[in-house]
C-alpha cells in the first residue's frame, strides 16, 4: 500500500517536502503535552497495512525522544505495516566511547532505543568518528545521506570563484567532497581545542586565494567558535568576508549572530535542523534513501 508520512511537531516543512518528493500522502498526527509534562500522541490518519514514515530531526533530542517513540508505537498498534524514521539530524553520536571512568557510551544506548522503536532509519551526514558505520550501533537497516551534492549545487548557483575552507582536520572529509563536486579549490586548516569555547586555528597561506570567496564548511555547527576563529584569521589576512555553511545548524544560543558579527558574509545551512539560515534543501536526497529502504520506485 501507499506509504504515509507523519511529522513530529516542528518537522512539518521537511515532511511536506518529503511526501511531495515521494509522491505519497502526508498524514496527520497529534502530539502534545499534558499539564504535568507527559506526552499525548494520536495518529489521525489511517495507517492499517501501510508503511509509515515519521519525520523528526533530533537536535535537542531529550525533549523529543519519548513522544517520538510513542508516536511510532501508536502507528504500529494501529496496524502500520512497518514504521521508519527520517531523522535529518541524528543526535548522540559524539559520545561514542568511554572517555573517563563512570561514563556510559550514550551513542550505543540511543541507537538501541531507536532500533527498538523503528524498522529502519534514514539520516544526513551523522557525526561518525570512532563509529565507522551506523550498522555498528544500529540493529535496523540505515541509510546515510550525504549533503555534499546539494551543498555543491548551491555553491555553483550562488558563489563566484569559491575556495572551500575546512575549519579543522575532521571537517576535511566534508570539504574535499564538496570541493570536488563544485569543482573548486580547497584548504583545510589545523585546529587545537583547549576547551568548549577556547579554540585555536592555524593561519593558512592565503596569498593565492585573495581573489576568491572563502567558504567555510563544517558538518555540525553548535557554538560556532571554530568558524569564528577561522573568520578572524581569514579577515586579518585580507580575504573577503567568508560564507559559512553548516550541514547541521545546531547553533546554541546566539552562535549564528556571533558568526555574522565576527565578519561572516553570509551564514547558510542545510534544512536538516530548522533555522532561519536554511537555504539548502536535502529532501530530494532523503526521498531517494527512503525509496531504497521501502524498496519502492521514485515517482
Amino acid at each position: 500500500m501507499t506509504p504515509l508520512v507523519l511529522a513530529m511537531p516542528g518537522n512539518e516543512a521537511m515532511a511536506g517536502q518529503l511526501a511531495l518528493a515521494l509522491g505519497v500522502e502526508l498524514g496527520m498526527a497529534t502530539v502534545r503535552r499534558f499539564p504535568d509534562g507527559e506526552s499525548y500522541v494520536r495518529v489521525e490518519s489511517a495507517v492499517q497495512g501501510r508503511p509509515v514514515v515519521i519525520v523528526c530531526t533530533l537536535d535537542r533530542p531529550d525533549d523529543k525522544l519519548i513522544p517520538l517513540l510513542l508516536l511510532a508505537a501508536a502507528a504500529r498498534e494501529n496496524g502500520a505495516a512497518d514504521v521508519g524514521l527520517v531523522a535529518p539530524y541524528l543526535a548522540y553520536m559524539r559520545q561514542d566511547v568511554r572517555f573517563h571512568p563512570g561514563e556510559t557510551v550514550s551513542a550505543q544506548h540511543f541507537a538501541t532505543w531507536l532500533s527498538r522503536g523503528f524498522d529502519w532509519l534514514a539520516t544526513v551526514d551523522p557525526h561518525l568518528h570512532r563509529i565507522a558505520d551506523l550498522s555498528q550501533v544500529y540493529a535496523i537497516p540505515t541509510r546515510r545521506v550525504h549533503a555534499a551534492s546539494a551543498v555543491a549545487a548551491w555553491l555553483r548557483a550562488h558563489v563566484t570563484r569559491p575556495v572551500l575552507v575546512g575549519p579543522d582536520e575532521e571537517s576535511g572529509q566534508w570539504v574535499a567532497d564538496v570541493a570536488q563536486r563544485a569543482e573548486a579549490p580547497l584548504v583545510v586548516l589545523c585546529k587545537i581545542r583547549k576547551g568548549d569555547r577556547d579554540v585555536e586555528v592555524s593561519v593558512p597561506d592565503v596569498d593565492r586565494w585573495r581573489d576568491y570567496t572563502p567558504v567555510l564548511v563544517d558538518d555540525i555547527v553548535s557554538t560556532g567558535r571554530t568558524m569564528i576563529e577561522t573568520i578572524g584569521h581569514l579577515r586579518r589576512a585580507g580575504m573577503a568576508a567568508p560564507i559559512c555553511i553548516a550541514i547541521h545548524a545546531v547553533f546554541s544560543g546566539s552562535a549564528a549572530r556571533e558568526l555574522e558579527s565576527a565578519g561572516a558574509g553570509r551564514v547558510v545551512s542545510c534544512d536538516t535542523v530548522v533555522h532561519p539560515s536554511n537555504a539548502i534543501s536535502i529532501a530530494h536526497d532523503l526521498a531517494s534513501a527512503v525509496c531504497e529502504l521501502l524498496q519502492i520506485p521514485r515517482t
